[in-house]
């Protein structure tokens, strides 16, 4: 039969002709006919997805990190870290059908597919939380509703309604500036001497002065009643030539407040020593920094990098020299293991100037810049949510990440000779002295 119809075409070469246009017309047919259906699928699916909000949250979350995140992370890496937090939420194995959004996208869809939309609301916010939570440093990253956003800028802004500041010296909003430094002295009194015999004495003892130091003074009292905010900058002199200025936080205020009270200073007395004291400091409003090392080391100086996905983007300062800070010529940075953050930066930037001498134990190397990213879809319309992502990295003064390895002081207190170290930098036995004092409050 083969040969028969080999012999029909060679006798026949126009139907060789006609039969060609046949097979391709029924092969364009066929590609025609399974491409349409192909994508006619991938189009059926593709409007699933993108008429799902969880699946378009989840996909923004993706997007999010990969664009904010400070470490470069793989569609691979990232799409893996998805498909983990899956299975541990279904409590079952899952795969990707791609290992990109997409595929992350598919199998969300599929998790979710019969779950009520309380449960997926769930499942989604979940899966985000999980996520994050294990991009490094671990447990730095956050899905944030709308009250976690609020609570983190009024931290930021020094701001605790948990705490009523009267109340920690017993009074209420109508007390005198009488009532007010008499009710300070007396629990001063009787707290101070039993403060190293129990912590619930010595936090009573830190409440009443914290309260103090916001009201004692008309200005930050009326700031405190009409806003909340509490002041990060104190005060005081050891001896009539050595000046204590402890800095609790880097807010907002923080820098305006610095000023205000080397200002007042300048013209009350003839300090030449300073003690600037960032124990215990958590950082804060980063972006300040750029403001606040201008008076320490000059305008338009290179002052820091931030790290960002392989790039380094380099920060001077904004301002000048400030006049009530050039007297002092001899300068203490007290740190210590609690000092973290933007206080940690601070701290590395005025070693690498040679502003002062650092003395203290290791920072707590806490080196991320966090950032808050708002998201567009939203799961519903009573709740706003946001992700919380470590953004960039800081560098301390030797170019390494302050983040894991803390700034490390000039001088450590641990050492038996720290007195004789710092007298050999800065040749004062009244400010040595004066140091000691301080670390012991």
């Amino acid at each position: 039969m083969l040969d028969k119809t080999k012999q029909f075409l060679i006798k026949h070469p126009k139907n060789i002709i006609k039969a060609g246009k046949i097979l391709a017309l029924v092969a364009i047919f066929s590609i025609g006919l399974v491409g349409g259906l192909f994508y006619s699928n991938y189009k059926f699916k593709q409007g699933l997805l993108t008429q799902d909000p969880y699946v378009n949250f989840v996909s923004e979350v993706y997007d999010s990190i990969q664009k904010n995140y400070w470490e470069k992370i793989t569609d691979q890496q990232l799409s893996e870290l998805f498909r983990l937090g899956t299975e541990k939420i279904a409590n079952q194995a899952q795969t990707l059908a791609q290992e990109n959004r997409r595929g992350v996208a598919l199998m969300v869809k599929k998790a979710t597919l019969k779950m009520s939309e309380g449960q997926k609301k769930q499942f989604v916010t979940d899966l985000t939380n999980i996520v994050l939570y294990n991009l490094k440093p671990f447990g730095r990253n956050q899905l944030y509703s709308q009250k976690q956003e609020t609570q983190l800028r009024e931290t930021v802004s020094n701001i605790d309604k948990s705490a009523d500041l009267y109340q920690f010296l017993g009074l209420d909003k109508t007390a005198s500036q009488q009532d007010i430094n008499k009710a300070y002295e007396q629990k001063k009194a009787d707290l101070a001497p039993q403060k190293n015999t129990s912590s619930l004495v010595a936090q009573e003892l830190a409440q009443a002065e914290r309260a103090f130091q916001a009201l004692s003074k008309p200005e930050s009292r009326e700031i405190y009643d009409q806003t909340g905010i509490e002041p990060t900058v104190t005060a005081k002199l050891i001896t009539p030539a050595i000046l204590d200025l402890k800095m609790t936080k880097l807010s907002p205020q923080t820098f305006d407040e610095f000023q205000k009270t080397l200002d007042q200073i300048d013209k009350t007395t003839n300090a030449s020593s300073l003690i600037l004291d960032l124990r215990d400091n958590i950082g804060g409003a980063i972006d300040l920094l750029q403001y606040f090392l201008g008076p320490f080391i000059g305008q338009n100086q290179y002052a820091y990098e931030f790290f960002h996905q392989d790039l380094y983007q380099p920060f001077k300062t904004l301002t000048g020299w400030l006049p009530s800070l050039v007297r002092y010529k001899k300068v203490v940075v007290l740190v210590d293991a609690q000092t973290q953050s933007s206080a940690e930066l601070m701290a590395s930037v005025l070693k690498k100037y040679n502003v002062g001498i650092l003395v203290g134990t290791k920072t707590k190397g806490w080196g991320t810049v966090e950032n808050v990213f708002p998201l567009k879809q939203q799961l519903d319309t009573k709740e706003k949510y946001s992700l919380f992502i470590a953004h960039s990295l800081t560098l301390r003064d030797d170019n390494q990440p302050i983040e894991g390895n803390g700034v490390e002081p000039v001088i450590k207190i641990t050492d038996s000779d720290w007195q004789d170290q710092l007298y050999q930098y800065l040749p004062s036995q009244e400010l040595v002295n004066a140091v000691k004092t301080v670390l012991k409050e």
